[in-house]
């Protein structure tokens, strides 16, 4: 089952420089397996040495931050959109 995952300016070089692709899979784990396995290098940029997602790497399912659903094992439907979103730091 395709999903559409919105791709931030930063990983854009990864992906042909598309803003938005679709990948499969059942959860949000298998949805970035699949983008790793198409765009080889994507995990890198999203997990650290340990396997675990990046602190800076936010992921939304339909607006929902997945940190208050079920993480990578997020179910998902092919009406879903992923939205993958890097920190901004900044200020004063």
């Amino acid at each position: 089952m395709a999903i559409k995952v919105r791709i931030p300016t930063p990983l854009q070089s990864l992906t042909e420089r598309q803003s938005e692709v679709r990948a499969d899979g059942q959860n949000l784990r298998e949805v970035l397996a699949d983008l790793e396995a198409k765009f080889p290098g994507f995990q890198k940029r999203l997990y650290d040495d340990e396997g675990n997602l990046r602190r800076f790497v936010n992921i939304y399912v339909n607006d929902e931050d997945i940190r208050f659903l079920k993480g990578e094992d997020t179910a998902l439907s092919e009406k879903d959109e992923v939205s993958i979103v890097p920190a901004i730091a900044g200020g004063n």
